[in-house]
């Protein structure tokens, strides 16, 4: 028998921290015109951070926050090394691709390849509707939202947030009105870091952490911001759940081995039949 809520439970999480992914890797796009192939590799990050904070005997809220600071500060300098100076989106993509890998190369050599278990930000269950819900999936759906709705309300009402959409819109008209785009963009590489490590830390607690576990999410990133139309963060955030619920769908009702399938056939459609995505290269819709 199909158990709706669980699937709508199960697609809702999913989907929030497939958009706080994506949310990261579209800005990036929008903002700078750069494709960052690391994001996969500061996801991981982002959950051995976390992991390693934790063993340490610290609290996993003291994890939270080790998620957040190292994946930013691993982000900037990708972007410094990498991005900032280098006009030649194929060379960025190349070293950031060979940065994610080193990332995955060490944490397996470190750590090896067996899963890591992140402590859950908080233990007991809930029913709902009948079905028995860890409460660790709440928090992680609640604190995905405020996040998201934090970048939202930073984006539109703040001074830096219509620089980041200004630098969006016209690089060369947010620099006639005063707006250093190197420094718009060091500020979106950064919120990005923060969105992709918390990510990571929440799928290694919904989950379990490995040296590989950024991949997926990157495959489904691509998919994500071609649907909702590379640059639109409204477009990342429906189709994140568009995605989602496709994603847990197929693994729930069809077979739990074709994760990642349901991403890569829409991935494959919407080039085909609308490869502008459904809100078209437009950060300001945020």
């Amino acid at each position: 028998m199909v158990d709706v809520v669980n699937i709508i439970i199960n697609g809702s999480v999913i989907s929030s921290l497939y958009a706080l992914v994506a949310i990261g890797f579209t800005m990036i796009f929008g903002v700078g015109g750069t494709i960052n192939l690391a994001h996969g590799g500061i996801i991981t990050i982002g959950a051995f951070a976390a992991y390693y904070v934790t063993s340490a005997g610290f609290g996993i809220w003291a994890g939270v926050l080790a998620a957040m600071a190292i994946p930013a500060v691993f982000s900037v300098l990708l972007y410094k090394g990498f991005a900032e100076r280098r006009g030649d989106i194929i060379i960025v993509m190349i070293l950031t691709l060979l940065a994610s890998i080193v990332v995955e190369e060490v944490i397996r050599i470190v750590e090896g390849s067996q899963p890591k278990a992140i402590p859950a930000l908080v233990s007991g269950t809930t029913e709902i509707l009948g079905s028995t819900v860890q409460n660790n999936l709440l928090v992680v759906f609640v604190v995905s939202w405020v996040l998201i709705g934090g970048l939202f309300a930073f984006v539109n009402y703040t001074s830096t947030g219509k620089a980041i959409l200004a630098t969006s819109m016209s690089p060369r008209g947010a620099a006639l009105v005063g707006i250093e785009s190197s420094r718009i963009n060091l500020y979106t590489w950064a919120i990005a870091g923060v969105l992709a490590g918390i990510a990571g830390l929440f799928l290694g607690s919904y989950q379990t952490a490995s040296w590989a576990m950024g991949r997926e999410p990157l495959i489904l990133s691509f998919s994500i911001v071609v649907l909702g139309g590379l640059g639109s963060i409204r477009g990342s955030l429906i189709a994140a759940y568009v995605i989602g619920f496709l994603e847990v769908i197929t693994t729930s009702l069809i077979n739990p081995r074709l994760t990642g399938l349901a991403g890569l056939v829409v991935l494959v459609l919407v080039l085909l039949v609308r490869p502008e995505g459904l809100f078209g290269r437009e950060l300001a819709e945020a």
